[in-house]
């Protein structure tokens, strides 16, 4: 199906050439004087090299047809990471490539949306947040308001970030997946 390249977002998957690319980033680039410009930086999906193509933004892009499904996150090994498809009980392998930077959010059971292509994964949708323990953290000083002052903490699948004074270590919280950032104490 051909879409117009300024359609195209994070995620999208675009065949070009006989050979398919998933969109790492796409930039709408529009100049004081000249034509407006799409930039799009992709990785191959079968050998996972990254590119970087220009479009204008008017041109046409052959766009994939990718299968969304939910799939429930079985386990990592050696060949990958395990997920199973809940409908149909078929299961699918990703490799680390696929996997990128959601690789520490995913948890045992966690439902997350798989991008398929003739049931290869090509990407993953993580749920918005995730809830982890606080494994290492500073001791909170005495007398430190409750103002923007965070300090750093580990989480329990090894991501550092940053909580506010009052979360001390073993403390359950809600962690944003898309940078790993805080968003509050869990509700238990």
């Amino acid at each position: 199906m051909k879409v117009a390249a300024s359609s195209l977002r994070k995620g999208s998957v675009v065949d070009m050439d006989g050979k398919l690319y998933v969109v790492l980033s796409a930039e709408n680039i529009h100049p004081g004087k000249g034509t407006p410009v799409t930039q799009l930086n992709m990785r191959r999906i079968s050998d996972g090299v990254k590119v970087s193509e220009r479009y204008r933004t008017t041109e046409q892009v052959e766009r994939a047809f990718v299968d969304d499904r939910n799939h429930t996150f079985l386990y990592s090994d050696g060949d990958g990471y395990h997920f199973m498809n809940p409908e149909s009980y078929d299961q699918l392998v990703a490799t680390e490539d696929v996997i990128g930077d959601a690789a520490p959010y995913l948890q045992e059971g966690m439902t997350v949306i798989l991008s398929t292509h003739n049931d290869v994964p090509i990407a993953i949708d993580l749920p918005r947040t995730v809830v982890l323990e606080i494994v290492d953290t500073e001791p909170s000083v005495k007398g430190q308001t409750a103002s923007s002052s965070y300090k750093p903490a580990v989480l329990s699948n090894g991501v550092k970030t940053t909580v506010p004074p009052y979360i001390t270590a073993g403390t359950k919280v809600v962690i944003l997946t898309e940078d790993g950032s805080y968003v509050e104490r869990a509700k238990d």
